[in-house]
């Protein structure tokens, strides 16, 4: 395997050039980014991902504004060079590693700009190893550090400008890698087939002077396989897991999409904790490339492709590839006597069963 630029760095996990990455077709290695305004419906966010042993890297950038999302798409050949990254109209920049980076958007001829820098406001939090199963295979084994932050810069559609500033615009940046599902479909499934089920909620928000992030990936019966629940800020020392964490949950009738949760935990010194979640605008993921059916992660496009499309937020189809969505919502946030109110999403992707629900099928709305 050919030597890059990569192999100049101190970064080789094994005794092999930094291009290999051992045997699993299904390695990524993937930059995601969201932001979105404290007090208006106005919602971005990219990703940028490569996948070594497909020899592939593509991105996507969205904007959710006035009753609209906007999606700008690319994909290339990656050459092995893992440190380009850049695909087509979008750039993702390292300006300071585990603390500012920089995404670009670049697509004229569809009248969509952006550049747009996030600035960790704390030190990136580790989330639980996250690995799955279909029977006997391994199919997700992921790695994932989360960092709330500020946004500044601008974004650029159909001639309209909207400012984005450190004091308006928070969001969250993760950065993931290892294996999960992409490309094309498995050609001989693991036998007898199961029936995927997928309950998978994440919600990072921010308060005054802090961040919280909790999320649960649920197995079918309800009983959670990983629960996280995280507050930063300078009253926990910069991090502090939660104990204890539950949720409860209000669905829209006849659908999988969640429109409140409460969240109830202790903290460090056994005090109450409670937040709320109210859910509103609902952005759909596969505007980012998840579930899409042509513009999946990991599809072979060819050398260069790119691709633009609109979504009418105001419509919810409510299935599959429309089914993933993060939903941009208030917040207020109980610490013993402290009451704090804040901004962030609610990421949702509920496939299969799931019994305290009600869900017995792969996508029932009971």
């Amino acid at each position: 395997m050919s030597i890059t630029k990569a192999d100049d760095y101190p970064i080789h996990q094994i005794s092999k050039p930094v291009s290999e990455v051992g045997s699993e077709r299904n390695f990524y290695d993937r930059y995601f980014f969201n932001g979105y305004s404290k007090n208006d419906d106005i919602y971005f966010g990219a990703v940028l991902c490569v996948y070594p042993n497909l020899n592939i890297m593509d991105g996507s950038f969205t904007l959710a504004y006035k009753g609209k999302q906007y999606n700008s798409r690319a994909s290339r050949i990656l050459n092995l060079e893992r440190l380009e990254t850049e695909v087509g109209q979008l750039k993702v920049e390292v300006i300071k590693p585990l603390k500012k980076l920089k995404v670009s958007l670049n697509d004229i001829e569809n009248n969509f700009e952006a550049d747009l820098t996030i600035t960790g406001k704390f030190e990136p939090m580790r989330e639980p190893q996250m690995q799955l199963y279909d029977g006997p295979r391994l199919i997700m084994d992921t790695c994932r550090l989360t960092q709330q932050g500020s946004w500044s810069g601008f974004i650029k559609i159909n001639g309209e400008k909207i400012d984005v500033n450190e004091k308006d615009f928070v969001g969250t940046r993760d950065r993931s890698w290892g294996v999960r599902p992409v490309g094309a479909y498995d050609s001989q499934p693991v036998a007898p087939f199961n029936m995927p089920q997928f309950y998978w909620l994440w919600a990072p928000f921010h308060f005054d002077n802090i961040a919280a992030h909790v999320y649960f990936i649920d197995k079918a019966n309800g009983l959670s396989d990983t629960v996280l629940g995280v507050i930063q800020g300078p009253d926990y020392k910069n991090e502090f897991e939660l104990h204890n964490v539950e949720k409860k949950v209000s669905y829209a009738p006849k659908s999988r999409r969640i429109e409140s949760m409460i969240i109830s935990a202790l903290d460090k010194n056994g005090n109450n904790i409670e937040m709320t979640i109210d859910c509103g605008t609902k952005v759909f993921m596969c505007g980012l490339g998840y579930m899409h059916p042509e513009w999946g992660h990991g599809h072979n496009k060819g050398d260069f492709a790119k691709h633009f499309d609109e979504y009418n937020l105001n419509e919810d189809p409510g299935d599959p590839p429309y089914l993933h969505i993060q939903a941009l919502s208030n917040a207020v946030l109980k610490i013993a006597d402290k009451t704090y109110h804040g901004r962030g999403v609610l990421e949702q992707l509920i496939l299969g069963a799931h019994e305290p629900s009600g869900f017995v099928d792969l996508f029932d709305k009971p």
